[in-house]
């Protein structure tokens, strides 16, 4: 039967269907051919925002527009603004909500939901610190070169060439937010100074900006990627040279203008350190905090849970210390584990290869045990490395970069190994399962590697539900009989206190009005970190004001979903399933998340 006639027969039974049930107002197929006009402009408002972003692309693997970076000009945002708009106008009115199948409603919502809270905070699209200790061009410019740009052919050569020639376009749109942001008093405070001087310096040291006979970073990774290409000498030869010339024509000089324009911007560092200061401040951090943590949730309310949660878990850390036969005060355990040698490795190039060697082999045991608790699995593979030179000094303690859809590159799991004291034994479990197996790689692997959902779900993030599920990650390597080592137990305690922790500072930076000062001293009076530690988060909580809500929240969330369906399904709950619906559904708010465990619960009922 070939198409044509199968459709005509298709039709004759669906006309029949109407005759059959004259009650029927409808044929019974519109709610698949909605589901599928909803389907397909999803698809093709995706496709259009990847046409638009060489950087997404990079990110996804695709060789296209490699030669070219976004464009962040204040035109190109007003004009994505607009877009937003009409995309989510042409929703409403052309697609009926009620004809949907469920999981093209689930999408529906989803697309509504993340194009009216962006259209809501355009407003605030200049309170931030565009350039900060976390993140910003002066890093993410070599960090997405060397990472992401890859070098298989002369062609994908000179494309890196051709970024390094834009990177001036970049640098003068960002100076020129940055002014609209200095005109209203949107200034970085002045701790975050000295660290985009110092990594901007850091890109333009070295040959071929200094004759020092030592590459710099960008150089070096250009020079790699070259000599690994089957190509003639003279070919390499001519590559490394226009490379050499576009960093001293175009990436220096943008550099240094980024320099004197922070070395003038100093003078006037902001004197406060929460958001509050900022032009309607209160407003744009409860903004912050609902989308954030996905939820209506209060900064007092977050505030009180934070504290209720620090208690909790130093009792339980005590009950630890009772365990190893230590009889001291809390504090005085934190003292004694942070000063035991035997829970670091060495500060040497042996010791950082034997951490990220551990860590390796933690990722790969969780592995064979993930039967466990998942039906679901990802495909994607996961590696460990260690940050690289250029950006461990300023960067956290550990992440992960997701894998490019096609399986051209892995899931990475970064450990930064500039200081070693940071990254103690005891902790090395939890930070494996949090930002590897089955923390941020097992959630964002599958979640990008669903078939049956929109692009556009496999790529929204939602810190409440992507961090909450890494530190739940943390937690139920517990239940299947991991953390066998006492020690290791408390590390676990120890980063799920730092999460508590966490509530409390940022709603008190940014809600309370705590000085840097103040959260530094929280942190220290009441954790196992060292005080650098400490230092670097609260500097991330001032820039990135509520950022650091989502995990702890997230987590708590999680947790009471499962005991909903535990209570609810008793002998018929199953963990793995539960786990199938927090993670093949993609990344969710979590009152959307809410809703899908309650329809899996109905469903296992009836």
């Amino acid at each position: 039967m070939n198409e044509r006639n199968g459709i005509v027969i298709l039709f004759i039974v669906a006309v029949g269907m109407i005759f059959l049930n004259p009650n029927k107002a409808s044929l019974e197929p519109q709610a698949d051919d909605e589901s599928a006009k909803a389907k397909a402009y999803f698809e093709k408002v995706f496709q259009d925002r990847v046409a638009r972003s060489p950087e997404f692309k990079m990110w996804l693997g695709i060789k296209e527009d490699q030669g070219h970076w976004d464009d962040n000009s204040e035109r190109a945002s007003q004009v994505n603004f607009a877009r937003t708009k009409n995309e989510l106008r042409w929703l409403k009115n052309n697609i009926d909500y009620d004809k949907l199948d469920e999981q093209t409603k689930l999408s529906y919502d989803l697309f509504v939901y993340e194009h009216e809270r962006s259209i809501a905070n355009h407003k605030y699209r200049y309170h931030n610190y565009p350039f900060n200790q976390m993140h910003g061009l002066q890093s993410g410019i070599p960090a997405d070169l060397i990472s992401m740009h890859k070098v298989e052919t002369i062609e994908d050569a000179q494309n890196y060439i051709s970024r390094l020639q834009r990177v001036p376009t970049l640098f003068k749109h960002a100076i020129i937010g940055l002014e609209k942001r200095r005109a209203v008093g949107i200034i970085p405070p002045e701790f975050v100074f000295p660290h985009v001087l110092r990594d901007s310096r850091n890109v333009i040291s070295n040959e071929p900006f200094e004759s020092t006979g030592i590459d710099g970073t960008l150089l070096e990774n250009f020079r790699k990627k070259v000599n690994a290409l089957d190509i003639k000498t003279r070919q390499r030869d001519r590559l490394l040279v226009q490379a050499k010339q576009a960093l001293v024509k175009h990436v220096q000089p943008a550099y240094a203008e980024l320099i004197a324009y922070f070395e003038d911007l100093q003078d006037e560092a902001s004197p406060t350190d929460g958001v509050w200061d900022l032009p309607d401040g209160v407003n744009f951090y409860n903004a912050r905090l609902a989308a954030i943590t996905t939820t209506d949730m209060t900064s007092d309310e977050i505030h009180e849970v934070g504290l209720q949660e620090v208690d909790r878990i130093h009792a339980e850390m005590r009950s630890i210390m009772k365990q190893v036969g230590f009889s001291g005060t809390l504090q005085e355990f934190f003292e004694r584990v942070n000063n035991d040698n035997s829970q670091f490795y060495e500060d040497s190039e042996h010791g950082r290869a034997a951490y990220v060697a551990e860590a390796v082999r933690i990722v790969d045991e969780m592995r064979d045990e993930l039967d466990q608790l998942f039906i679901t699995k990802p495909k994607a593979d996961i590696v460990v490395k260690p940050v690289e030179a250029f950006r461990e000094e300023s960067a956290g303690k550990a992440f992960y970069q997701s894998a490019a859809l096609d399986g051209s590159r892995p899931g990475t799991y970064y450990v930064n190994t500039y200081d070693m004291k940071a990254i103690p034994k005891y902790q090395m479990e939890a930070l494996a399962y949090h930002e590897g197996i089955p923390g941020h790689h097992m959630q964002i692997a599958i979640s990008q590697e669903l078939q049956d959902i929109p692009m556009f779900r496999k790529f929204g993030w939602y810190t409440a539900y992507g961090e909450g599920w890494a530190l739940y990650s943390e937690y139920i390597p517990k239940e299947m009989g991991f953390y066998i080592d006492p020690y290791s137990d408390f590390g676990r305690l120890a980063m799920e206190l730092w999460r508590a922790c966490r509530l409390v500072v940022d709603t008190g930076i940014h809600a309370k009005k705590w000085t840097r000062e103040e959260g530094i001293a929280y942190y220290v009076n009441n954790t196992p970190n060292v005080e650098a530690d400490a230092v670097k988060m609260v500097e991330r909580h001032i820039v990135m004001a509520g950022q650091a809500t989502g995990d702890k929240i997230g987590m708590l969330k999680i947790l009471e979903l499962r005991e909903k369906a535990k209570s609810e399904l008793g002998e018929a709950f199953d963990i793995r399933e539960y786990h199938d619906v927090v993670l093949t559904n993609g990344r969710l708010p979590m009152d959307i998340l809410e809703i899908q465990v309650d329809k899996w619960i109905t469903s296992k009922l009836n």
